[in-house]
């Protein structure tokens, strides 16, 4: 079984998080932020994981802080629950329209952490959702996920398919890179290890 329970406490947020990469996208998410909610149960649904997440944060500040550590915790549940990579594609890719948004994201489980997010995503809120944390998120994510993670907006207006389109993307991407393939001996790499 390729799960992993994480728990973060901080001043400002406490995030647990339990993620089964061989689910069926069952999904069981509070974050006290309805949009994040929606990503990240597409997220679940979309990459054929089961993912549970609950997150008490300052939102009386503002969402950055419970947006960002539920992206840090996401990306330490995927590393550990990912293991050494041993029969793993390594790779994923996906192209995601949603009506007018086109969107593309590639990943490597390289364990280089690097985010590339060529995307403008103005400053605006989908309910108490800070838009702009789009990039955060991710950037939490890749860094402690030990992704390469290149994120690339094609076309769109409307601001919620871009980001759904994303989220879905990188869900997509992310089901075809830890999908277990017997061809693969090892990992997938001449120098035989990751």
């Amino acid at each position: 079984m390729r799960i992993a329970n994480i728990e973060r406490k901080t001043l400002e947020t406490g995030v647990s998080c339990e993620w089964e990469l061989d689910g069926t996208g069952l999904c069981d998410i509070d974050t006290g932020i309805g949009f994040l909610d929606h990503m990240l149960t597409l997220l679940a649904k979309h990459s054929f994981t089961d993912l549970s997440i609950t997150a008490n944060g300052d939102l009386d500040v503002d969402s950055h802080h419970t947006i960002e550590d539920c992206g840090i915790v996401l990306g330490q549940a995927l590393k550990e629950a990912i293991g050494d990579k041993a029969g793993i594609h390594r790779y994923g890719n996906c192209f995601l329209p949603m009506d007018e948004a086109l969107v593309q994201v590639c990943l490597d489980f390289s364990g280089r952490p690097y985010l590339v997010f060529d995307a403008d995503i103005p400053k605006v809120q989908l309910g108490i959702y800070d838009a702009e944390m789009t990039e955060e998120f991710f950037r939490a994510v890749a860094m402690n996920a030990g992704l390469t993670l290149h994120i690339r907006v094609l076309s769109g207006k409307n601001i919620h398919h871009i980001i759904e389109a994303i989220f879905k993307g990188f869900a997509r991407a992310l089901a075809e890179a830890i999908a277990i393939d017997p061809k693969v001996h090892g990992v997938m790499s001449s120098k035989g290890s990751l």
